[in-house]
Formats: structure tokens, sequence, C-alpha cells
């Protein structure tokens, strides 16, 4: 049987160091409990959420084609075609939206297990919506971010739902015959259809948060993102433009905009899932003729010099593991994106001590707002 080289595997460009792997004993348990099928139909196959090209390489090697595929992180399509540079694999695939054009005629699924059990509702409904009625959904997971709670939600979905032996501390939940459910396979509800994205309205802010089943926080509003929303009304008032640097569901974009009407705002993030959620944030408040949303990794489609003020709320997670690499690198976009005078408005867990780093990268900082918990500062671009 062909297999990929996984061992020549990379993240880059997405964030590399020794605790983060391109690739797990995950990506080779689903093409191998998938096997028969991918044997069975080649050219009928979608891969949902690979990380950095494993499962849609691994499929290629193994002798599928036309594959459909979704990488939520803007970063994982890149590494996806820089792993196939790199390996001297011609592209045999398409990149889609979570949409019904993932789907429509695949008879295989593979799907790396999101952590989140919305993420997982949303997938499982597309698929049991959109797909036809013979398909099989192989989602694959880490034996230890695994929970019960995820065959049940792929039950509202799925008649048919077991689970492979472990393997190298790796599962596999095989789901199949669709169950007849709302919102048809035209998806009219939004990006996943029937029922996303969801919304909640937060009567203390005035905001309406809507969210798809990956974006950070769903609907509610992080408790970080609240201590800036608290001092946000002396963020440099004579700014402009305005950019959310990792929006996120883009609750800073939309409150920036109804609380300033003469601003222009770009929320911009590298997630599909935060996009689209904040796309659909902006709408539900009014404002989506001034909160424009663009896909982008740390602003890069973003011209340089375009902002009076940038709004970052700065992530220490990848997947699953703390690293604090991320930060810098969007300081270092922050900057980028500043008019000199301008201005960064960033808010962090107060014992990571990012001021050191906002001072080198953008320049002058000072302190907003301290709690035990969260420091908000402000940073004037040299």
């Amino acid at each position: 049987m062909p297999d990929l080289d996984f061992a020549a595997l990379r993240r880059w460009p997405d964030v590399e160091a020794h605790d983060l792997v391109a690739w797990d004993a995950t990506d080779r348990l689903l093409l191998d409990e998938a096997q028969e099928a991918l044997v069975a139909s080649p050219t009928e196959v979608a891969v949902i959420g690979d990380r950095h090209g494993a499962l849609t390489l691994g499929a290629a090697a193994r002798g599928a084609t036309g594959l459909r595929v979704h990488q939520d992180a803007l970063q994982g399509e890149r590494a996806l075609a820089a792993n196939a540079s790199r390996l001297g694999v011609a592209p045999t695939w398409q990149q889609h939206p979570l949409d019904a054009s993932l789907v429509e005629g695949a008879r295989v699924v593979l799907l790396q297990l999101p952590r989140e059990l919305d993420a997982l509702d949303e997938v499982a409904g597309l698929a049991a919506r959109s797909a036809p009625p013979g398909v099989v959904l192989f989602a694959g997971g880490r034996v230890k971010h695994m929970t019960l709670a995820m065959n049940d939600v792929l039950r509202r979905h799925f008649g048919d739902v077991h689970a492979s032996l472990a393997r190298q501390k790796s599962r596999v939940l095989v789901a199949s015959r669709p169950l007849p459910g709302p919102g048809g396979a035209s998806g009219e509800a939004g990006a996943g259809g029937a029922g996303w994205p969801r919304e909640q309205r937060h009567l203390d802010l005035g905001l309406t948060v809507a969210a798809h089943g990956r974006a950070f926080a769903g609907t509610s509003v992080d408790i970080g993102t609240r201590a800036l929303l608290g001092v946000l009304a002396d963020a440099l008032p004579e700014a402009r433009d305005v950019v959310d640097l990792g929006c996120g569901t883009g609750v800073l974009a939309a409150s920036v905009a109804l609380a300033r009407p003469g601003v222009q705002v770009v929320a911009t993030d590298q997630s599909a899932a935060a996009v689209a959620s904040a796309g659909a944030t902006a709408r539900a408040n009014g404002v989506g003729d001034r909160v424009r949303v663009v896909r982008a990794d740390a602003g890069d489609a973003l011209a340089e010099g375009s902002a009076d003020l940038v709004l970052l709320n700065p992530p220490f997670h990848v997947g699953a593991a703390v690293n604090t690499g991320l930060a810098p690198r969007l300081f270092d976009a922050a900057a980028r994106l500043l008019r000199p005078g301008g201005e960064l408005w960033t808010v962090y867990n107060s014992h990571l001590a990012y001021r050191p780093a906002l001072e080198a990268s953008v320049g002058p900082t000072r302190q907003v707002l301290r709690t035990p918990k969260f420091t908000v500062t402000a940073s004037t671009r040299r």
C-alpha cells in the first residue's frame, strides 16, 4: 500500500517548536481506517480539518483524486501547499469553504476531530444534510481529547456511530446512515447551514455576537475582550481607520463601529470560522457597511500604514499547546499596519508581561488598565 513520508512534513509557515508537530498518529489511523472506502470511492473524498497537509497528502498518496479540502486556518492551507511542493506532489485538490460545495457527492469524509463540540455539530450536520445517503464520516482524534459527548453529537446526525480500536493513543469515530434534519442541502442558515452561525444578545454590552462552531469563545465574550471593551472609549478617539487584528467573532470590531459612527473598521483573522463569524456579527449589529472582514495571516493582506488604531487580544495557545510565540508576531504586524503616531491597544494575561516586546516592536507603551488577570496597554507607533 503506498503511503506518505510523514517524517518529511513540516508545520511551516505555521509556528514551529520542539513540542509542536506537523502530524500525529491520528492522521495515520484515519487513513488506515478509511482505506477500504478510499479504494472504493477515490474521486468522492472530502477532507476537513487537515492541520498541515498530512490527511490530504496521505489520501492523495493512496490514490484519491479531485479531493475537496477545508482547512480553517490559513496557515494550514499554506502548510499543505508548502509540504506538497517540498515532496514534489502536484496538487490534485481544491480548497472549499465550509458549505455544501465541500461535501456534495462525497462518499468519504475524513475529519480531524475538533475539540469544540459546536464545531463537530456544524460539520456533522453539514455532511449529513449535503452529502449522499451513503456517505461515511471518519472522525479521528487523540484519545485524551475525546469525550463520549462527541459520540452523542454525531448521533444527532447519523444513525450508526461506532469507534475503532485505539492505536498509539488515537481513535476514530465512524458515522454512517445520515439522518434527515432541518436546513436541507442548500445551507440557507449560514456557511455551515442549519442554524449556523448562532447568535446571542449581550444586553450589558448592547451587542449581538454571531459565531460558527469553530470560533473561539462561541457567542460568549471572553473576559480579556471585556477588559479591553471597558476602556475602548479612551482608545485614540480621533482614529478614523481601525483594525481588529485577530478578530475572532468580531466583538471589538462591531463595538468600535457602533460607538464611533465615523470610523471604518477592518476585522481580520486567519481562521475561516472567525472571518465568517465576524462578518455575521457586524451584520447582526447593523454595521456591516463599515466593517470589512478579511481573511489574512497576521494582517498580511492589509496595506502598510493603513490604520490609526489597532485592537488586539492575542492568543497564547497553538491548538492544545500553550505557546506565546504568536503574540510578538502580531505585535510586529500591528507596527506594520499603523501610521506613525497611531496606537496599538492590547489586552493580555498579566503574568505574560508583554510590555518590553510591545515597546521593541511598536514603540513607547503605557499601562491603561491592570487587574490580577489582565493588563491593557497602549503602544504608540514610532
